[in-house]
């Protein structure tokens, strides 16, 4: 469970990036952040792994009360959430195997469960045969399943995905997609930032929609991106309409 309550962030230089959020995500949901740039919500993807701090209001993940969280609980935290950001953070003269094998050990994980658990991942997102490649040797969006793979190989309660397919082009976008898809109906808890608005109005359980700090609009995924009720989110999917 996720709970952010009137939650804000203020930038050490002056930028108001979250004005009063309050919003939850059940265990098992599967919500899309949208909107335009700078409207707050990879500062919430921030937040949720401890990378930054609330400036005010409250923040609750799975019984962490990140206002007041102590250095020694920002790893628990963190190992219970899995972040896939959007240039796949790799290690580039490590195997797939090692970068996987690497993460898992940062957070206690020992050889043998390592030697378990990441043929298990790898082929959750269709890379079984893989594991003894480098990342110079893989497309974008393999390298970007590798990604998710490491994410996973942590078993977190959470997974956050922050502009996942930005840096792909549309064919290797929707190799990743399909991985973030299968995982949706295992019922995952997971938050992803994206424009894939088809997608999300596909597979979404609900949307988000953000500007200039604040919620303006939220929903059922199909309601909200096919039938917006606030001015401000019509004009944003218009605006994307065109640019289809």
């Amino acid at each position: 469970m996720i709970r952010l309550t009137d939650v804000q962030k203020e930038y050490e230089n002056g930028t108001h990036a979250l004005r009063g959020v309050t919003m939850e995500v059940n265990d098992g949901e599967f919500v899309f952040l949208v909107g335009p740039s700078g409207s707050g919500k990879s500062t919430i993807i921030k937040l949720l792994t401890g990378e930054v701090l609330p400036s005010g209001g409250r923040l609750m993940i799975n019984g962490f009360n990140l206002n007041n969280i102590s250095d020694r609980q920002i790893p628990l935290l963190r190992r219970s959430i899995g972040v896939i950001f959007q240039d796949f953070r790799l290690i580039e003269k490590k195997t797939v195997y090692e970068n996987l094998s690497f993460a898992m050990r940062a957070v206690g994980s020992s050889p043998r469960e390592a030697k378990k658990r990441i043929p298990y991942v790898l082929k959750l997102v269709g890379l079984d045969g893989k594991a003894n490649q480098f990342p110079n040797q893989l497309s974008g969006g393999e390298q970007q399943r590798v990604a998710i793979a490491r994410a996973l190989a942590l078993q977190p309660d959470i997974l956050c995905f922050d502009e996942p397919t930005s840096a792909l082009d549309p064919e290797l976008t929707g190799e990743v997609l399909k991985v973030i898809r299968s995982l949706s109906e295992q019922h995952m808890t997971m938050i992803i930032v994206t424009h894939e608005m088809a997608f999300a109005r596909d597979v979404a359980d609900r949307v988000i929609f953000m500007d200039g700090g604040v919620i303006v609009e939220q929903g059922p995924a199909r309601d909200v991106i096919e039938n917006p009720q606030a001015e401000r989110t019509k004009q944003f999917l218009a605006r994307y309409r065109e640019n289809q």
